[in-house]
């Protein structure tokens, strides 16, 4: 299907041959129809860089009535870049029409000048979910007359902790608005949303649901946690070419590595959230104009970049949340060209591939970090292939210096002087992986090592899931499970056993401690009943949790203090003995208790 089969304006369709655009992206053959000729709530599920922006732009410019100053339309995104993003891109559909007014708002930029905008007349108005909320307060943006809410990259703004901003603006509009839902994935909290305030939405699914895009592979290198930094340099000297994001998880991380990988001669930089916008902006501009090679970020600073034909995108490490690994390979792989996602994993990351293959639907192929040789070969032969396709449209400005040169070579015979250009640049490639170690973990002596010194381990393991007849769960103790569920998403205790009630249907399973961290929470639970509840966890439809074993982290390791719970029952209502309990069970910090392990808490469960 083309653009000219749809019912579009003469202005749009003039301003997308400008643009270049000729056939309909899977998504907009399949929602663009419907929002041309319906007024209706839809939510369309595709991944990122599939074509969304014009799936809901180009429906929006051609029905708003530009001859009025009031706003018909807000469109909510997760960062200011996607913000920038869209507000240009819909102003680029809407070139041809008068009055067209498309404004952007989001935090880092001035709010004065955003509020004069505004005043001015705003048919669009395109924001960040705390920002707008913030103009709204300010009674500066009327959403009284608003016919169409889009929240773009739904999933996004919810992980990124927008849920009552969301519910708060959405609140604010009126009744016979439609809602158009856009999301890579479709989590439980967008789903709330769509049942809370969309009515009897379509729901478009473009590729598998929750799945990863269709172009991208996935590898994984198997490496010892202190040879990380080295695989990353491995990995790039072996793509001369590589045009990549690296993914990390913390800011002060993404700032080390990026330092590391410009003190080594790359070309580098970094992305997160303690650069201004001025900045960032500094850094992206040279990220787009190819005059970077990698941009080291987290996963909050590259959110909505609009960064086409990456060729890598390369996990440093894993994400906390599995669904943003969906996000994070979605980056490369775009408008239909391949791309390539790669994870850095140590032995104990390696059961996260299975579930990442779970979740997304791939399969995920585990590769061998290339030797020294092979890198220099890799090397050589791009040299070679520059020399090969060098551009020569300047061979007459370099006509007079010729002479001089052929003069200075001509006791060098053809081979010789190959050798000796290509050196120039492959020497230092030599002599750096001379000898360079092998980095690839060998599972099997791993495994041998492992099976040597780790008997008293694998019967811990063994006694939490309830397989030894002598197992302390027949005397009513405890494992520790983790879940992949923690504070940044909101969690409470209440939900994390709610969580467990509607996956594991068995109401006799005693639940002790609640330990909430940012990303994961550590779960007591009856130990007899571990595979259980692994079972059931496996069999979810909606592969949105995942359950392992665990120990219960020691206080010096935390980071920060969990969200602790005393006990609770299976209905969410707080234990009244637990009180009693902490009393009874005096002090166990530090001290080995009767499950064999640290205790990291100061009470016990009671059967519910």
């Amino acid at each position: 299907m083309t653009f000219d089969e749809l019912n579009l304006r003469p202005e749009i369709l003039r301003a997308i041959s400008d643009l270049g655009y000729e056939k309909l992206m899977p998504v907009q053959e399949e929602v663009l129809p419907i929002l041309l000729n319906e007024k209706t709530d839809i939510v369309a599920l595709a991944q990122t860089g599939t074509g969304k922006t014009a799936t809901f732009g180009i429906p929006l410019v051609n029905s708003l009535n530009f001859g009025t100053s009031f706003t018909e339309a807000i469109i909510l995104s997760p960062t200011r870049e996607l913000c920038m993003q869209i507000a240009n891109d819909i102003t680029s559909y809407a070139q041809h029409i008068n009055n067209a007014t498309i404004v952007p708002v989001y935090g880092g930029a001035s709010i004065t000048t955003q509020i004069t905008n505004i005043k001015k007349g705003a048919k669009i108005i395109v924001a960040t979910p705390g920002r707008m909320l913030d103009l709204m307060r300010r009674k500066v943006i009327d959403i009284s007359k608003v016919q169409v809410v889009v929240l773009d990259e739904a999933d996004e703004m919810l992980s990124m902790g927008f849920q009552e901003d969301l519910d708060a603006i959405l609140a604010q509009t009126p009744e016979d608005k439609n809602i158009w839902l856009f999301s890579a994935t479709m989590p439980a909290d967008v789903e709330k949303i769509a049942r809370s305030f969309m009515n009897e939405p379509i729901t478009i699914t473009v590729g598998t649901r929750n799945s990863g895009a269709e172009n991208v592979k996935h590898y994984y290198y198997l490496i010892h946690a202190k040879d990380r930094y080295l695989a990353l340099k491995r990995i790039a000297d072996f793509y001369p070419n590589i045009y990549a994001i690296i993914f990390c998880r913390t800011k002060n991380e993404t700032q080390d590595i990026a330092d590391s990988l410009i003190r080594d001669g790359y070309n580098a930089d970094a992305l997160h959230g303690d650069l201004s916008q001025a900045q960032r902006d500094h850094v992206m501009n040279k990220f787009r104009n190819k005059n970077l090679q990698m941009l080291v970020a987290t996963d909050v600073a590259a959110r909505g970049l609009d960064v086409f034909n990456l060729s890598h995108v390369i996990n440093y490490n894993l994400p906390d949340e599995p669904e943003q690994y969906i996000h994070r390979s979605g980056r490369t792989g775009r408008a239909d060209k391949d791309g390539i996602s790669i994870a850095i994993i140590n032995l104990k990351e390696k059961y996260r591939i299975k579930q990442l293959e779970k979740i997304t639907g791939k399969e995920f192929i585990k590769a061998k970090i290339p030797n020294g040789k092979e890198v220099c070969q890799k090397q050589l032969f791009n040299i070679v292939n520059k020399m090969q396709n060098v551009d020569m449209s300047n061979e007459e400005e370099i006509e007079n210096f010729l002479p001089q040169i052929y003069s200075q070579f001509d006791w060098l015979s053809k081979e010789e002087l190959i050798k000796r250009f290509v050196s120039v640049e492959f020497n230092r490639f030599l002599n750096y992986y001379h000898n360079a170690p092998d980095l690839n973990v060998d599972e099997s002596k791993e495994s041998s090592a492992e099976g040597s010194g780790s008997n008293k381990k694998r019967e811990r393991q063994k006694s939490r899931r309830g397989d030894n007849d002598n197992s302390s769960a027949n005397n009513g103790e405890f494992a520790t499970i983790s879940i992949n569920m923690g504070r940044r998403s909101g969690t409470v205790p209440q939900r994390v056993i709610g969580v467990i009630n509607e996956t594991v249907k068995n109401r006799d399973i005693r639940i002790g401690h609640i330990d909430i961290y940012d990303t994961y929470t550590l779960v007591e639970v009856d130990a007899k009943h571990v595979v259980e509840i692994f079972n059931a966890f496996d069999n979810r439809d909606d592969n949105k949790y995942f359950v392992d074993l665990a120990e219960p982290q020691p206080a010096a390791e935390r980071t920060k203090a969990p969200k602790r719970d005393g006990g609770r029952d299976r209905d969410g209502g707080r234990d009244r003995k637990s009180s009693r309990d902490r009393s009874r069970g005096s002090d166990f910090r530090g001290k080995s208790d009767r499950r064999g392990g640290k205790s990291s808490s100061q009470s016990k469960s009671r059967k519910r």
